[in-house]
């Protein structure tokens, strides 16, 4: 439970698109609603329209939802 615990705090808290200050916890839930590219991640959080045009967070999203697809 602790660590369940831990993992959602750092999901709150950890900026994935760090343009937009997108946080992994919204990243996560477009992912589990069915996001599973970049480009609807993208659609769905605002993600990869800052500044750096998703250059910073697009791998890191690319791996969020790769591991979201291999637990399903």
């Amino acid at each position: 439970m602790e660590n369940n615990l831990t993992q959602e705090v750092l999901d709150k808290i950890t900026k994935t698109c760090t343009c937009k200050a997108i946080p992994r916890s919204r990243i996560k839930d477009a992912i589990n609603s069915g996001a599973h590219t970049v480009e609807a991640v993208s659609k769905a959080t605002g993600a990869c329209t800052g500044g750096c045009k998703g250059f910073r967070c697009t791998p890191t999203i690319e791996d969020l939802i790769e591991k979201h697809l291999k637990k399903q």
